[in-house]
């Protein structure tokens, strides 16, 4: 079952149960897959599925890091809600040792050994956790460690 199918089976069931947070949630989403496809004229495969849900959910972490220094705890705990919401349809995040062995091979790989290379191994390491969920941040944070330490 593809991830649209899915999320309109849960719209259904979240009309049954009246979860009004989880519904607008789940609209939210199938209104954005729904316009994706139209840009693309086409029906979206499930990497480009998770990706657009991975923009969606960087969106709430930003939003929550802003109502928060505005002092907005109110709209903080429904961001975080949404977010909960969100990250269920995820697939499972990378690990610590999942990631540093991704920026190793990738650093092997693209024979990096000063931040030059910094564009070249992040995108490597990607590629090589392709499937899992990626924090975009903390790899470009990890391989910058890494690679400063090496130069």
């Amino acid at each position: 079952m593809s991830l649209s199918e899915q999320i309109q089976k849960d719209i259904v069931t979240a009309m049954k149960a009246k979860e009004e947070m989880r519904l607008s949630v789940l609209r939210m989403v199938k209104a954005a897959i729904q316009l994706k496809e139209v840009e693309k004229m086409r029906k979206m495969d499930e990497t480009e599925s998770i990706a657009l849900l991975q923009t969606l959910v960087k969106q709430r972490k930003e939003s929550i890091d802003q109502f928060g220094k505005g002092g907005r705890a109110d709209l903080v705990e429904k961001e975080q809600k949404e977010l909960a919401i969100l990250e269920a349809y995820l697939p499972a995040g990378a690990s610590d040792a999942e990631m540093d062995a991704a920026i190793a091979k990738a650093i092997a790989e693209t024979s990096a050994n000063s931040m030059k290379q910094m564009g070249a191994v992040v995108k490597a390491a990607k590629t090589a956790l392709e499937g899992k969920t990626v924090d975009g941040k903390a790899l470009s944070d990890r391989v910058r460690d890494k690679l400063s330490k090496m130069g």
